[in-house]
């Protein structure tokens, strides 16, 4: 993580363990400054505790059922 000042320059929370020195590659997220808003805050807790309630009860599929799946729909994509 790290934090840009007013000049636009980053400054890191810890410094980086590499040669010193030696160019780096950075790549640099940006977080969406969109809040979700109260509605939205409360479908994504109804949605959650949907999901708590399926996974407490069994109501989930396997991973491997999961592969499978995504195994067919590929084989079927590419057999297009």
């Amino acid at each position: 993580m790290a934090t840009i000042n007013k000049q636009g320059q980053l400054t890191l929370d810890h410094p980086l363990i590499t040669d010193k020195n030696s160019r780096i590659e950075v790549i640099i997220l940006i977080p969406e400054e969109e809040v979700l808003d109260a509605k939205s805050q409360a479908e994504v807790l109804a949605d959650f505790r949907l999901a708590w309630h399926e996974a407490m009860t069994g109501q989930t599929i396997s991973v491997a059922q999961l592969w499978e799946g995504l195994e067919n729909d590929l084989t079927a994509f590419h057999s297009r």
